[in-house]
């Protein structure tokens, strides 16, 4: 049995600490001696990977596929389809099952490779100098969107004008 410190403990002296292989008394404590296995409680814990990206095991698979950047809910589903595939809890999965899982999600543009695809079709715009590279360039939405209200997230906070003061009525 590990040793314990006894100032670490509470007791009062009607407790006494006593190891395991001697007959307990009715006021005695035992601890158990951790175990060195990778079991917490009798539950193996599991980490399942798809696609570079540790997704939740206490999830269905379909929400779970959600946490790869670039599958949504109709990817997802169509993943799922696409297997014949039922949507049981990830930690449930065989590992045949995860690696078909695996193999389908592969074969779509994902996470890394989908961000840089993103990033250079924006460099582009902005080097041809196309009208949403330039609003890509100020910092400005370039769907179409209102500029004198909103769109704060992309302006960034209000910057006070110098010398500009209500009008009084």
């Amino acid at each position: 049995m590990a040793t314990l410190s006894l100032a670490a403990l509470p007791l009062t002296s009607s407790f006494s600490i006593v190891p395991k292989g001697s007959t307990p008394s009715p006021f005695s404590l035992s601890f158990p001696t951790p175990s060195s296995s990778s079991k917490c409680g009798g539950l193996t814990i599991r980490c399942v990977r798809v696609g570079g990206v540790e997704i939740p095991n206490n999830k269905r698979v379909e929400f779970s596929l959600q946490y790869i950047h670039g599958i949504g809910r109709n990817r997802a589903r169509q993943i799922l389809c696409d297997l014949s595939l039922e949507n049981k809890v990830t930690k449930d999965l065989s590992d045949d099952e995860l690696i078909s899982l695996r193999d389908e999600v592969s074969k779509y543009m994902i996470e890394g490779d989908l961000k840089r695809f993103n990033r250079l079709a924006i460099e582009r715009l902005k080097e041809i100098r196309c009208y949403r590279g330039i609003r890509h360039e100020m910092g400005l939405p370039c769907r179409g969107q209102r500029t004198k209200n909103n769109c704060r997230t992309l302006k960034g906070k209000r910057v006070a004008v110098a010398g500009k003061k209500k009008a009084s009525r």
